[in-house]
């Protein structure tokens, strides 16, 4: 039987991918170039109220008069940028006390950790609900209910790579030159650390555009007016029997989260060894 011929090229670069790159590629030019890419106001009603789609708006109006396909535009120059920043929030949070948990051990790696498992305890969203509560509906406090949700993650996985590579060779050679512990922690150890690290954050983005979307659902997000998804999810769901309300909104997350988690799974297809 004839064997089936093996495809060219490496594995991470597949059909999706580049699905995934076109996806974000989209919204991210819709943050920057919202205004150029429709004629209408997020805020302005434009037409009758509940409007179904027609040429003139592509997903309808919603019950107050708005295009839905402008204000699902708009809605990701809020949902893309709130998710940058937690996740980088997190990221950077997260790396350094995993990098020191796992570099020192001890009474420090005992007291990071211990407070890792008590967040990751909780659900995350039940928790995020908690700190948005606590602190009062908007996206800023929405970001911080979420970093504080996303930082264990990655402070334990940056301290399983760090204790990994610490033991390696060239670590114990530095050690023996006689160098500092900061300089081994720097320039031996971090550098072969990051690469679970950044994927797991490109894979993340996703995740937090929706945990951000569900906030707003809920109303610990986002607050009316603003063209949020989440929001405008919420809004649409008073009205059941106009369904492009919610559609245009809950598209863009179920695209947004799909083009993330195709482009962290083709990275993690080249980096890992296993796969080639």
């Amino acid at each position: 039987m004839a064997l089936l011929p093996r495809p060219k090229g490496p594995r991470w670069l597949s059909l999706p991918l580049g699905i995934g790159l076109m996806v974000v590629v989209f919204w991210l030019l819709a943050t920057l170039l919202a205004p150029q890419m429709t004629s209408y106001d997020p805020m302005d009603m434009v037409a009758r109220r509940l409007q179904p789609p027609s040429w003139q708006h592509f997903l309808g109006t919603d019950a107050l008069g708005r295009d839905v396909f402008t204000r699902t535009l708009y809605g990701a120059r809020h949902s893309l940028p709130i998710a940058v920043i937690v996740v980088c929030l997190s990221l950077t949070v997260g790396a350094f006390l995993g990098a020191i948990s796992g570099f020192l051990g001890g009474v420090a790696d005992n007291a990071i950790m211990r407070l890792v498992d008590i967040t990751l305890s909780f659900p995350p969203m039940l928790l995020a609900m908690a700190v948005a509560a606590g602190l009062g509906p908007g996206l800023g406090n929405a970001a911080i209910a979420m970093v504080i949700v996303w930082w264990p993650v990655y402070a334990r996985l940056m301290r399983a790579q760090v204790l990994e590579v610490r033991e390696r060779e060239h670590v114990e050679a530095a050690v023996a030159a006689g160098a500092s512990r900061p300089r081994i922690l720097l320039k031996h150890i971090l550098p072969l650390c990051w690469t679970p690290v950044l994927i797991s954050a490109t894979m993340d983005l996703g995740q937090v555009i929706l945990l951000a979307a569900s906030l707003s659902f809920i109303g610990l997000g986002a607050t009316p007016p603003t063209p949020e998804w989440g929001s405008m999810i919420s809004e649409g769901a008073a009205q059941f029997y106009s369904w492009w309300v919610a559609f245009g909104p809950g598209a863009a997350i179920l695209t947004i989260v799909l083009g993330f988690n195709f482009i962290g799974d083709a990275l993690h297809d080249h980096f890992d060894p296993r796969s080639k």
